[in-house]
């Protein structure tokens, strides 16, 4: 099986629980979402450039570079044929782990029974993005203790919506939850401000460190 990758670079984890340790990118070309703040669209165009590489040849690369904390990105990487078996692959080296990035339409549900699953990154897509009609609310009952849901907020009705739902699913009991800003589009004073007003336990704040360190538009970062 061969898969479309546009970039794999060893960096440091922008966000996340991982925030600010070192990690292997792999990203795959190809999304099923248009968001209106995405910052990688380049990679989702049909005349993105890629290379194609199997699953041995991806963990080969892994390997190489000695770093353990992987993270598959894109794009949607699990709209990529085969994408299971690159994952099932990966779990059976107890040395990596291995977080992936989904954008919350796609089911989780016949990825938890891998052994070993990966660990979700799910960005549930709130009404700034254009694409809340996309997401898979059923998702949240897959998320655990290991993974990670993603509110990228852009304006505080962003930030309602997204309390709504911690709400609504329990989701700071059942799993861990960050909230982002949208890059240029709200203050974190707001999110702050908002986060007191409700008294948001159990929700992490977080910066997208990788755009402050660099260039926001930088790839390979």
């Amino acid at each position: 099986m061969d898969f479309k990758v546009v970039e794999k670079f060893v960096s440091i984890n922008g966000e996340g629980r991982l925030s600010g340790q070192l990690a292997i990118f792999i990203r795959f070309a190809g999304c099923n979402l248009d968001c209106s703040y995405c910052d990688t669209k380049w990679a989702n165009k049909e005349s993105a450039e890629y290379e194609l590489m199997s699953e041995e040849e991806i963990y080969e690369y892994i390997k190489s570079t000695k770093v353990k904390n992987v993270t598959l990105t894109g794009g949607e990487p699990l709209l990529q044929n085969g994408i299971i078996k690159l994952l099932t692959l990966l779990s059976k080296d107890n040395d990596l782990s291995v977080e992936i990035e989904t954008n919350g339409s796609v089911s989780l549900k016949e990825f938890i029974n891998i052994k070993n699953p990966p660990k979700f990154t799910m960005d549930y897509k709130l009404p700034s993005s254009d694409m809340e009609n996309k997401m898979l609310v059923d998702n949240f009952k897959y998320l655990t203790k290991n993974d990670t849901v993603k509110f990228v907020s852009g304006s505080i009705t962003d930030l309602e919506k997204s309390r709504y739902l911690i709400n609504q699913y329990d989701l700071s009991n059942n799993t861990n939850v960050y909230i982002s800003p949208v890059f240029s589009k709200i203050h974190m004073t707001d999110i702050v401000e908002f986060m007191q007003k409700y008294n948001m336990n159990g929700v992490t704040l977080q910066v997208q460190l990788h755009k402050i360190i660099w260039d926001p538009n930088e790839r390979g970062v």
